[in-house]
């Protein structure tokens, strides 16, 4: 297996106060790695700028072997990566499958396999399809995020912050879906809960002040939290 994501040297930010600092950062193929650190470390700008909603200022980016570095957002997220911000924006006027529907047309795939995709994820999906979207509770948000994310089989995920906000049950279904998606695509997953990152996580990256400042390897899933806590 090879490195699906590779950033050398990044540097992101406005005029000029630069929010990242010269980051170094991998995913291997199939891996889910994990990015800690607290709030205003610079995560969020890290996978904006990954994914071409923010300019790079210097550095490089390569997605599947290829520079995609301040490469436009729809051209990238055609090459197979895709974004799921933290805001739970989804189409509220649209039912549940029309948000799918829409994810499907943009990747040139049929209803159908889309929906069969999503359950794949997610069973009780099938549940949710008829409901206005924007009648869903937070966590149902989340889940057809990820869901309408995964339409196409994507190569790379960028997820911010999936449980923020969810209750105990919630967490636990977001848990299984990212577990399921584990084995189906590589995945960046921004995270404050330490239960889900040590339980789900190959290698574990802190943030402080826009830097990379520890690497964790979790492969063997005994990375202590205690350890993380001091990043968060």
């Amino acid at each position: 297996m090879g490195k699906i994501l590779e950033v050398n040297d990044l540097t992101m930010g406005y005029k000029q106060a630069m929010v990242l600092h010269d980051i170094n950062f991998h995913v291997e193929e199939g891996e889910q790695v994990f990015i800690v650190g607290r709030n205003g470390a610079g995560k969020t700008s890290f996978l904006k700028t990954i994914c071409g909603l923010l300019p790079a200022a210097k550095g490089t980016i390569a997605f599947d072997g290829e520079d995609i570095t301040n490469t436009p957002t729809e051209v990238i997220a055609q090459k197979g990566l895709q974004y799921v911000a933290q805001d739970k924006v989804v189409f509220t006027d649209l039912t549940v499958k029309m948000n799918i529907a829409l994810a499907a047309h943009a990747k040139h795939i049929d209803l159908k396999s889309a929906q069969d995709e999503v359950l794949k994820i997610y069973g009780n999906f099938e549940q949710l399809w008829d409901l206005r979207a924007g009648n869903l509770s937070g966590g149902q948000r989340e889940i057809l995020l990820i869901g309408r994310a995964m339409v196409g089989s994507p190569k790379l995920l960028l997820i911010d912050e999936p449980t923020e906000g969810l209750a105990a049950k919630v967490i636990n279904d977001i848990y299984n879906i990212l577990d399921t998606v584990k084995h189906r695509t590589s995945a960046v997953i921004v995270e404050q809960n330490l239960s889900v990152v040590t339980r789900l996580s190959d290698r574990i990256y802190a943030m402080k002040e826009g830097k990379i400042v520890k690497e964790f390897d979790n492969t063997h899933k005994d990375v202590d939290t205690k350890e993380l806590e001091q990043y968060l």
